[in-house]
């Protein structure tokens, strides 16, 4: 007889590579849970029967992230389930989802930049109505990526350094210096990571005692899919050359990846609200990571959008 379910955990990215693992994880090491699965239909469908034979708690809500107005109504049913008991106490939740693409010009149909939308404007969407429905002790995950650092220590040279500039230049098509080169692309994952690191440290100023929210850097992982819309020499150097540092502690496989965001969800790796876990401990984020005013602004711009999905307005002025 199947175990009761106690708690919800709602988890994007968890179609595939380092999220598909870690759902298997949570399912495994966590009968108590029901897992709800934000995702494209097809993908949600193809990936359902593999989590269900771990666990008969999975269900899925359809989500393109890439549309704020599907974003928002996937965010609306996760809280009219909890609000009818159909779902138990949220108890978690998970934002592993991300793209990384091959230039800072593609737009999603409400004018965004579309590494910047999926990476940032869906988690805040997802998230800000949900926090009176997390039941403590909970711990919501961020999935971010030391390419934020743009370093060679941290990078190895594969991203530049970051542009940050200001939420209503970073969320337009166009934002980087020659921005239809895959070097844009890869300005843009990076800044957008450092845009998920902020998030986590303004959602912590907010979130009630008992509810944490970490970011968790997975670092370099092989086979994840990542690389493959990323362009450039990105899909030659995951598909020959970082498998051959596979037998090294730099680089991970997506089981064990996934088994260690499934730690840091579930709680067995330590880290105080608004803390960057690095693979398996906590460590610090860039110096630029931490800027207050900074966050501050990203904030009020999220909200600012997320209100203007609220009344159906929502779009950059000017975008076709």
């Amino acid at each position: 007889m199947p175990t009761p379910t106690t708690r919800t955990i709602v988890m994007t990215g968890a179609t595939r590579g380092i999220g598909l693992e870690a759902a298997q994880e949570l399912l495994r090491r966590s009968p108590e849970t029901h897992l709800v699965v934000l995702a494209r239909a097809d993908s949600a469908a193809q990936v359902l029967p593999r989590l269900r034979a771990t666990s008969p708690h999975v269900s899925a809500i359809e989500a393109d992230l890439a549309s704020t107005a599907s974003t928002g109504t996937a965010a609306s049913r996760v809280e009219d389930l909890l609000d009818a008991g159909g779902l138990p106490p949220l108890g978690g939740m998970v934002f592993n989802a991300g793209v990384h693409l091959d230039s800072a010009v593609h737009t999603t149909v409400d004018g965004y930049e579309t590494t910047f939308a999926v990476n940032v404007l869906a988690t805040h969407l997802l998230l800000r109505g949900l926090p009176p429905h997390l039941r403590a002790p909970a711990r919501v995950v961020v999935t971010v990526s030391d390419a934020h650092f743009g370093d060679l220590r941290h990078t190895g040279g594969a991203f530049p350094a970051t542009g940050w500039t200001s939420p209503d230049v970073l969320f337009r098509p166009g934002a980087y210096p020659r921005p239809t080169r895959v070097r844009a692309g890869r300005r843009a994952y990076a800044t957008s990571k450092l845009g998920g690191i902020h998030l986590v440290h303004e959602w912590a100023r907010r979130l009630p005692s008992g509810i944490d929210v970490v970011a968790h850097n997975p670092s370099l992982v092989i086979g994840t899919g990542l690389a493959r819309e990323a362009g450039g020499a990105s899909a030659f150097l995951m598909r020959y050359l970082v498998p051959a540092l596979a037998l090294t502690p730099l680089v991970d496989t997506p089981p064990v990846a996934g088994r260690r965001l499934a730690d840091v969800v579930l709680g067995v790796t330590p880290a105080p609200t608004g803390s960057y876990v690095h693979r398996t401990r906590v460590t610090s984020s860039s110096r630029e990571s931490y800027d207050a005013g900074r966050e501050e602004e990203l904030w009020a711009w999220l909200e600012q959008t997320a209100r203007d999905v609220d009344d159906g307005s929502c779009g950059v002025p000017g975008a076709g």
